[in-house]
C-alpha cells in the first residue's frame, strides 16, 4: 500500500549530528530519525531535512543529497520527506530540487534567494522563481514565507497566484512573524485557497500561532521536543474535544524550553546551536557541534538550556532501542 503524502501535519526540521571533525555522524543520524519516526502515530507524519535547523548553508551539495537519502531510507516508507532548497539562482535551485527528488524526497521547502533579503526584488520575481523551479524539477513545493519585516516577504496576493497557477505549490510555511499580517493572510488564504495547506513556523510562539486554525507546523522545535509538540498539536487540532485550559497548559509546558532555545526571538544560528545542545543533553546526540561560522555555546547558554529542559519536564531519552 502506497504511503499518503501529506502537507497537513507536524514537520520536524531535523538537525544533523556531527563527529568532532565536522563530518556527518550517519549512525547517530539514523538512530535520531528512528526516534522521530516513533511519533508518526502521534501526528508527526512528515519531516524536513536541509532546513535552517539542518544547517543547509553549511552542508555541501553532496552532503545535502546524502541527508535526503538517509531520511528516505529510515522514514520514507510512511513519512512525507521534504528537503530544503536554498540557492541564489534559479538554475541552481532546479538542480538542488532534482537532487532531492532523486534521493527520495516527496517535495521541497523552497526558500527565497537570500540576495532578496538585502536588495529586495522585482514584484514578479517570486512567482517566476517558484514556477521555474516547479516546472524544471517537477516536484511539489512548500513555499517558505520569510518575515513581513524582511525584503524577501511575499504579499498574500502573490501566494494566492502561486497556488492557483502553479499546480506543484501545495503548502505555505507561514513565517510572517507580524501578528496582524499573519492573521489577515491566513484568513484571506482560507477564503481564496481553501485547499492550500497553511502551517506555522513560529517556533518561539507556537501555540499562539495555531489559534487562527492552522494545518500543522514546520519547526526545528518538533525535532527536539516532539513529545511536547505532538501533545500540544492534539489539543489545537481538535478544539471541539479540548478546553482552553488544556491549550494554556500545553503552552505553559512548552514555554520554558522555548525560552531556553529561542529566547523570545525568532530562530537564528545561535538558537539552532542551543537546540542541538538540547538534543545532546537529552542523550540523543553525543555532540552539539555546529558547522562554523556558528560558534560553540558558552557555559551560561549550556546551563540555560539545561534549566529549560528541567522546567519543561523533559527527561533524557533511552536511545538504545533506536540504535
Amino acid at each position: 500500500m502506497a504511503k499518503e503524502v501529506t502537507f497537513k501535519t507536524i514537520f520536524p526540521a531535523v538537525a544533523v549530528p556531527m563527529h568532532e571533525d565536522g563530518s556527518i555522524n550517519e549512525p547517530e543520524f539514523r538512530a535520531y530519525l528512528r526516534w522521530i519516526k516513533s511519533f508518526y502515530d502521534k501526528g508527526m507524519k512528515g519531516l524536513v531535512c536541509n532546513g535552517h535547523t539542518g544547517e543547509i548553508t553549511g552542508l555541501t551539495r553532496e552532503e545535502r543529497k546524502r541527508v535526503v537519502e538517509i531520511c528516505a531510507e529510515e522514514c520514507g516508507d510512511i513519512m512525507t520527506i521534504i528537503s530544503g532548497v536554498n540557492c541564489e539562482n534559479t538554475a541552481g535551485a532546479i538542480e538542488d530540487a532534482k537532487d532531492a527528488k532523486e534521493a527520495g524526497a516527496d517535495g521541497i521547502l523552497l526558500m527565497p534567494p537570500h540576495m532578496w533579503l538585502r536588495f529586495g526584488m522585482n514584484p514578479n520575481a517570486p512567482f517566476e522563481f517558484v514556477k521555474d523551479v516547479a516546472d524544471g524539477a517537477d516536484i511539489d513545493i512548500i513555499i517558505h514565507l520569510y518575515p513581513a519585516t524582511s525584503k524577501a516577504f511575499y504579499p498574500v496576493e502573490t501566494l494566492e497566484k502561486m497556488y492557483k497557477e502553479i499546480p506543484h505549490v501545495k503548502c505555505v510555511k507561514m513565517g510572517t512573524r507580524v501578528t496582524p499580517i499573519y492573521e489577515h493572510d491566513v484568513r484571506y488564504l482560507r477564503k481564496t485557497c481553501p485547499d492550500l495547506a497553511l502551517i506555522t513556523c513560529h517556533d518561539e510562539t507556537l501555540c499562539v500561532s495555531w489559534f487562527p486554525g492552522m494545518d500543522g507546523a514546520l519547526i526545528g522545535f518538533a525535532g527536539c521536543v516532539p513529545e511536547l509538540i505532538t501533545s500540544a498539536w492534539d489539543v489545537f487540532s481538535h478544539p471541539d474535544q479540548h478546553t482552553l485550559k488544556e491549550a494554556q497548559d500545553a503552552s505553559n509546558r512548552i514555554y520554558p524550553i522555548s525560552q531556553a532555545i529561542y529566547g523570545g526571538g525568532q530562530p537564528s544560528g545561535e538558537a539552532h546551536a542551543r537546540l542541538k545542545e538540547a538534543l545532546r543533553q537529552r542523550g540523543i546526540f553525543t555532540s552539539a557541534l555546529m558547522r562554523r561560522p556558528v560558534l560553540p555555546l558558552d557555559q551560561d547558554q549550556i546551563d540555560w538550556v539545561a534549566k529549560g529542559l528541567k522546567e519543561s519536564g523533559l527527561p533524557k531519552v533511552d536511545m538504545t532501542q533506536y540504535q
